[in-house]
Formats: C-alpha cells, structure tokens, sequence
C-alpha cells in the first residue's frame, strides 16, 4: 500500500509512544479506496515507488530553487539500477501523474490529526483548544488546463484577467503552534466562506475558533456551533452589524440580538428567529473603539477581558500564512505544476512540509521549555534546507527528509527567539507602479 508505505517512513519524525496506536488509526480499507480513487494501485516494481514520489513532491516544497531531477538526486529517491543510468526527467513526470493528489491529501489528514490535534490540545484556553481559519490566493502556471479550472480575478479597467490563473485556499490552525490542522482548495471563483462551511467538521468538539470580521455570517457561524459538541466561535463585529441588548453581563459586556436582514432570512431559513451572541465593547490605545462577537456566553466562565486578549492571537494564522507564501514559497507563489491535479498535488505536498517544520519546530520547544512561536521559523528552515543540499554520506533509507530532519534537531536550540514586544503598526499597501504594460495570455481565433 502506497500511503502505507509512506507513512512507515515517518518514525525519524514520529518519534513518540503514540506511533503505535496512530498506525492502528489507518484503515486498510481507507487506504485501499484511496488508491483505488488515483488509479495507483499496483504491484510492479519501479525506480521510483509512489512512497519516494512522496517525499519528491514534499521536496519540491522545501526546496524550491531545484529542478525536480536534483530534488530525486539530492535526496536519493530512486532506487539504483543494473547499469545505474540516471533517472529521466519523464519517468520522474510520470510517476508524480500515477501518484495523484488524492494520496497527499490523505496523508496530510492522518498527520494533521496526529500533531495538530494533540498540539492544540497541550495548549488549551479554559479547556477549549484554540483554532483559527483564514483564507488566502497562490498563483499557478499559466497553462490553459489551469486557467480553464481555477480561473483569475478581474484586473479591472478593461483589462481583462489577472496575469497569472489563481488557486483559493482555506486554512485552520492551532493557533499557538501554527500547525496545520485542515486545508482545502478551490477556484479562485469559490468564496472563503464556502471553503469554510467545508471545514467546520474537521473542527474537534470542546474547541474555540478565532475568524476575522468576514467570517461574521449567521448561517456559516450557525453551522459551525452546530456542528459538534462545544464548538464555539470569536470574531468581531463589522460597522454595519445591527445590534440589540438583551442583557448586561458586565462593564462594557452584554448579550445581544443580532439583527439579520430580510434577505438572509429568505435565504437561509432556518436560522433561529433571535440569533443571541455576546458583544464585549473595548479600546485599544492608539485604535478605534472594537466590538467582539462570540458564541461563549457565559460571563463567569470566560472573562471578558480574556477573550478580549486572546482575539488578538486571530493574528497568528495571518503570521503562518506569511511563512508559507513568504518564507516556504520565497515570495514565488506560483506553483510549477501546468495541470490542476499536478498543483493540486503540489499543494498538498506545500502543506505536509510546512507542518513537517512545525512539528519538529514544538517539539523543540517543549524541550527547551518555551513556546512553540518563539522558536525561529525562518532559521529553522533555512537549517533544514541546508542539512537537505548539502549533508552528505552513504545512501539512506527511503524516505530520508524525517532522518535527517532528527539528526538536525540538537542544532535548533540556537533558534529561540527573544520574547515579543507590543508592538502595533497600521495597515498600509504600497504599490509600485510599473513603466511597462501587463503581458496579456494570447488570444486564441476560433475559425469561422
């Protein structure tokens, strides 16, 4: 089985009395269909096997400046031959197509709920693991395949279409381990909210999600209450949410009736006729004065000016966002796979290698006693980065990122950072105006 031989390569990684029981947690059967859906299944014996295809698509995310043939060569992932010829470019292409998307995405489920469930559950706040969801774009290859499938935004002015087709994404997170809990894709056409709606089941019971102000909708925050056992939301409010008090539960705190349009009940009709939520009303010096809207309506239970503290963490889903486009993708956001399943499949291989710096990112911590976001994120990488180029020695087993990801972990003690200051900037965009016209796709003439 392709996905489990993916996952006996992990014990570099997993390395904790909890392996045995996440291995009894994979269903063969699971594991069946989910290569029965990629037309994966086989018995034939290749150079590179769909478990090192693995591991060559979570390198094409750690190690973005490389071909894929130096990725294969780096971390020796074909297996040697009777003439040992190098590996063609096109058996390396054709092994990604037979592995799929489907495989990836599975994988990174299993190890999502292996380390970002149990993350999120050592970091608890008054016994609610705290999450938070946020939705960002990536660029893709402009290839027609791509734009047909995601489609791009309006440029707007007669411009037509953005340079470059889009991939929607949706993120949860453990909101003090950055660790990646769900994820999914769509066209750039498919809203955040959607995308969302997608994921609230994915949430576990007993858990505090943390969106921004446009996640407020009754019908989407409704679902996700309704989804599980305690599953609660924080948010904050917009300047047009209508609000009315029925009760005073403190200074400044209250809960309150929202007031949903004529249009929302029409559509969504089976939302409550009231929709009560807490309203806690403060100010931060130097900011405009800030309503937040929640679903933890007991006072006692949960303080007000706790979770007016803890909605300021929302920010860092925003921080591991910017460590995937920024640090992991360097700022090149377009994915280099010309077909919907190839970035599909690179994307998800972008997730498993950023979750695989997390987690050994808090296991340091929890080494050295501090908290899993005052380890360096970028030292961490760049350190793994190196130990992948440029360690050397006799051929490894297969499945050598989780290997050498152990043996670099004693260097990471260098990589704690100081404690965070307060520190508060407002939001600016700065656009540089370019001399030169946009490149436009070719038109293609449909004959007469």
């Amino acid at each position: 089985m392709r996905l489990q031989a993916a996952l006996e390569t992990l014990p570099g990684v997993l390395v904790s009395p909890q392996l045995d029981r996440f291995r009894e947690s994979v269903d063969p059967l699971w594991i069946a269909e989910a290569l029965a859906a990629t037309g994966t299944a086989t018995v034939r014996r290749r150079r590179l096997p769909a478990e090192q295809v693995v591991w060559l698509v979570v390198g094409m995310a750690l190690l973005r400046n490389e071909s894929i043939e130096r990725i294969v060569d780096q971390l020796e992932l074909a297996l040697p031959s009777a003439n040992d010829t190098l590996l063609a470019k096109s058996s390396i292409i054709k092994a990604r197509q037979r592995l799929g998307a489907e495989p990836l995405a599975h994988l990174f489920a299993l190890l999502a709920s292996a380390w970002a469930t149990p993350s999120a559950d050592q970091h608890r706040w008054r016994g609610l693991a705290l999450y938070g969801a946020d939705g960002s774009t990536l660029r893709v290859a402009d290839s027609v395949e791509n734009r047909r499938h995601f489609g791009g935004q309006d440029a707007g002015a007669g411009r037509g279409m953005s340079g470059y087709p889009m991939v929607r994404l949706l993120g949860i997170v453990a909101l003090r381990s950055h660790l990646l809990s769900a994820v999914r894709f769509g066209d750039y056409r498919t809203g955040e909210l959607t995308l969302a709606s997608e994921l609230w089941n994915e949430l576990p019971d007993d858990s505090l999600t943390v969106v921004d102000r446009g996640f407020l909708a009754a019908d989407l925050l409704t679902s996700l209450t309704a989804s599980g056992s305690n599953k609660q939301w924080l948010t904050r409010a917009k300047s047009t949410t209508r609000l009315r008090t029925v009760e005073r539960l403190g200074p400044r705190d209250e809960l309150v009736e929202i007031e949903l349009s004529s249009q929302t009940r029409r559509r969504c009709q089976h939302l409550p006729e009231r929709w009560l939520v807490r309203a806690i009303r403060y100010q931060r010096k130097g900011f405009r004065p800030s309503v937040l809207l929640t679903s933890l309506v007991d006072a006692k239970a949960y303080p007000a000016e706790e979770i007016v503290a803890l909605y300021h963490e929302r920010w860092e889903i925003e921080i591991a966002l910017d460590e995937v486009k920024t640090h992991v993708l360097a700022r090149e956001e377009t994915i280099r796979s010309r077909t919907p399943t190839g970035v599909l499949q690179e994307l998800w291989g972008l997730c498993l290698a950023y979750n695989l710096v997390r987690v050994e990112m808090e296991r340091m911590a929890d080494e050295l006693g501090v908290a899993p976001t005052e380890i360096s994120f970028v030292n961490a990488l760049s350190l793994i980065r190196y130990a992948l180029q440029f360690s050397s020695g006799p051929r490894m087993a297969p499945g050598t990122i989780p290997k050498r990801l152990r043996n670099i972990r004693d260097q990471m003690k260098r990589l704690v950072l100081p404690k965070r200051r307060e520190r508060s900037y407002p939001r600016a965009v700065k656009v540089k105006m370019s001399p030169y016209s946009r490149k436009r796709p070719p038109t293609v003439r449909r004959p007469k």
